[in-house]
């Protein structure tokens, strides 16, 4: 049975993240979003909260502000929140009752938009345009997930706390999408969008179609790292270890 809790902060804190770097990526989003000035906080009920602000055709994704929000959204459980994003449920607002509109015609275009290209098919991603966000989005996904599995996710959590403190780069040639993940060495990570100087370890794909493959299990790791479709650089545990953590992401996220 899927965790729920570790299912919810994946969808929020690796999923709806990608709300920041979408409209950089996808030019209807960024007209979707052009005029919206709002913020909406998200928050589990016992657990954590996130702060959504939307100003001048960008997206802000926050967990530390205590900022209050246009619009407030409630979620009794992590079970409710999921549900929710399964279409299955409805938050319960609990602040900016005016703005329900645009709650309800609105913001669902984004979030219908950001689900079109985290769910891509065969034929969708026939279009390099397609395939280059469908890329980067899920590259964001699995580096984010990493900091919430090395937490609450047992077997991720063994495996992260043997980590030394150490940052591995992920790389897709020839010009990207680019992350990083930095290990603490006391079983936490955190993860950023883009290149580091001097990582410990590096995983760089030869182009966006052999690292969307991978991603999507189309293509076998071993025999991409022989043919030199992907190449390995830097502390070799480093990156096995991240793999492992990785292959748990498609037990909450399917």
């Amino acid at each position: 049975m899927v965790d729920n809790k570790i299912k919810a902060r994946l969808n929020l804190n690796a999923v709806l993240r990608n709300l920041e770097e979408l409209p950089a990526l996808d030019k209807q989003t960024m007209e979707i979003i052009r005029d919206w000035e709002i913020s909406i906080r998200f928050t589990i009920r016992g657990d954590m909260s996130v702060y959504l602000k939307f100003s001048r055709g960008t997206c802000i994704y926050d967990t530390e502000t205590t900022a209050t929000a246009d619009v407030s959204l409630f979620f009794l459980t992590h079970g409710h929140l999921n549900a929710m994003f399964d279409n299955k449920a409805m938050p319960i607002p609990t602040g900016g009752f005016t703005k329900l509109g645009f709650l309800k015609n609105e913001f669902p275009k984004v979030t219908e938009r950001l689900e079109y290209f985290l769910k891509p098919t065969d034929t969708l991603l026939k279009n390099p345009d397609y395939l280059q966000v469908n890329t980067a989005l899920t590259l964001y996904t699995a580096a984010f997930a990493v900091c919430e599995l090395v937490q609450f996710d047992p077997v991720a959590k063994l495996v992260g706390q043997q980590m030394p403190a150490a940052t591995l780069e992920l790389n897709v040639l020839p010009a990207g999408p680019n992350a990083h993940i930095v290990y603490g060495g006391n079983g936490r990570a955190t993860a950023y969008r883009g290149k580091t100087t001097n990582p410990t370890g590096s995983i760089t794909f030869r182009d966006c179609e052999i690292a969307n493959q991978l991603f999507n299990g189309k293509l076998d790791g071993f025999g991409a790292v022989a043919t030199g479709d992907v190449k390995l650089k830097g502390l070799i545990p480093l990156i096995d270890n991240t793999n492992l953590i990785l292959d748990r992401v498609a037990l909450y996220l399917q």
